[in-house]
């Protein structure tokens, strides 16, 4: 007798199974596109791209496309997981048929992604309504806004590609700029719009600013065309957004700001005058006071004859982390930023707090990188911006089905990468019993009791019409 030896077991490999379904946790999501309407809403928007004779809807293989990209695809021939599941996903494209439709929308790239951000709103005002008091737009007002974040990031490009270009970074690539809804510190977010640049496309180029905040707000579902917004929304940027011409924009449309402001060695020398007691505590992420940093309004110390009536200027110090540089703009050893804001009363605590939460504005960059946006796949560039279409499909349908199904557990704030590890890529198999077709999950999956509530919740909403 051998004895055995190793840390796993032996196995011996059958292929021959016909009933084992891998990636069945993705039923929450295609579950998610059918509850909510998307599914009909991409059909309509690109029927005039369907040929006369075709078998199968653009509207599906650009789902089927956005799906796989959810699962962890990040090019068109990764829609082959979905292919092999057709009990799961249906019929699904082939890859010529699937590159053929790219090429398709892509030879008029406005009209095809004007269709889509029209489905795509339409949806999202049906997914904010089902959604309730979990809806990013339920009960704001001007004290609590709804927040859109701007911010912009760098794609590497391995290869040359249409319009890749050498980036501010020394790198050679792409560099879109995108707004993303926060959902608060219990959520994520959601892509609104994002702008497909090359990479020498500038920072602080208030022309693309204008055009994302626009696209934005059309996302948005209690926007009416010719109405205003008001404050009812803040939007938050970096020192990129820090213009003359886009803060007179937003303040012109209404619009609550927080925005980056440069420091100048002009403006540091204001802020030297500042006596001790000019400076207040800051807080830190959870709102706590923060040894060592501090915050204080500059704006009565300035002119401000050419920017914004009514924009406010703050200032926070703070005590840098050990090894960190300072820069010719820091003072008295202390780290120096500063942010403008056109929010009237309120803590200068609590207005830079705000402020700096921004930063999860990073989070939704990661995770779109995550999802399709790390590598543009395609060579042309009115292809990629399809791709960055389905790529923002993907993304918020992954955020839709937090919303509606997972809210209230810890899956609320899962990321895609343990989203993927923990739900989308749980294995299962179908069984055909009193005329129904059941998908069987395995009794011991770590997270079947969050498959089965999200699903449940899923099913007990409202069919979308």
């Amino acid at each position: 007798m051998s004895k055995r030896t190793g840390f796993y077991p032996p196995l011996t490999v059958d292929t021959t199974a016909k009933r084992v379904v891998s990636h069945a946790g993705a039923v929450l999501l295609v579950t998610t596109a059918g509850k909510v309407g998307l599914d009909r809403a991409l059909s309509a928007a690109l029927a005039p791209w369907r040929k006369q004779w075709a078998v199968l809807d653009p509207g599906k293989i650009l789902l089927d496309l956005a799906v796989s990209v959810a699962i962890g695809g990040d090019c068109l021939a990764d829609i082959s997981a979905l292919r092999s599941e057709p009990a799961v996903f249906g019929r699904v494209a082939s890859d010529p048929t699937v590159s053929r439709l790219v090429d398709s929308l892509a030879a008029t790239p406005q009209a095809a992604l004007a269709a889509i951000n029209q489905a795509r709103a339409a949806v999202r005002q049906r997914v904010w309504k089902m959604a309730g008091k979990d809806a990013p737009d339920f009960g704001i007002d001007r004290d609590r806004p709804l927040i859109i974040d701007l911010d912009a990031t760098l794609i590497t490009s391995h290869s040359e590609k249409e319009l890749a270009a050498p980036t501010y970074k020394r790198g050679f690539g792409f560099h879109p700029l995108g707004s993303w809804v926060d959902h608060g510190p219990d959520g994520t977010g959601e892509p609104l719009s994002m702008m497909l640049r090359p990479g020498r496309a500038g920072s602080n180029t208030a022309a693309d600013h204008i055009a994302v905040t626009k696209d934005a707000l059309r996302q948005l579902p209690f926007n009416r065309r010719g109405g205003r917004i008001g404050r009812r929304v803040l939007v938050r940027a970096d020192s990129g957004g820090g213009t003359h011409e886009y803060l007179k924009w937003l303040a012109g449309q209404g619009l609550s700001y927080s925005v980056g402001f440069g420091l100048t060695q002009d403006i540091v020398d204001k802020i030297n005058l500042i006596p001790d007691q000019g400076w207040t505590p800051a807080y830190d992420g959870d709102g706590k006071v923060r040894d060592g940093a501090w915050v204080t309004e500059l704006t009565g110390l300035l002119d401000l004859a050419t920017w914004p009536p009514g924009m406010r200027v703050i200032v926070r110090a703070e005590r840098p982390h050990p090894g960190a540089q300072l820069r010719f703009t820091d003072s008295g050893g202390n780290r120096l930023t500063a942010f403008v804001t056109n929010t009237t009363g309120g803590q200068l605590a609590d207005l830079e707090l705000r402020h700096r939460h921004r930063a999860r504005c990073e989070d939704r960059i990661r995770n779109a990188k995550d999802t399709g946006l790390r590598n543009l796949p395609l060579t042309a560039f009115a292809q990629n911006q399809i791709w960055v279409a389905v790529v923002q499909l993907a993304t918020e349908l992954t955020a839709w089905l937090q919303m509606l199904a997972l809210t209230g557990t810890g899956a609320r704030r899962w990321e895609p990468k343990r989203l993927r590890l923990q739900l989308f890529s749980v294995a299962a198999t179908i069984a055909r019993r009193s005329r129904r077709v059941w998908l069987r999950l395995s009794g011991h999956a770590p997270h079947q009791h969050l498959f089965a509530t999200g699903l449940t919740r899923l099913h007990a909403l409202k069919q979308a019409t």
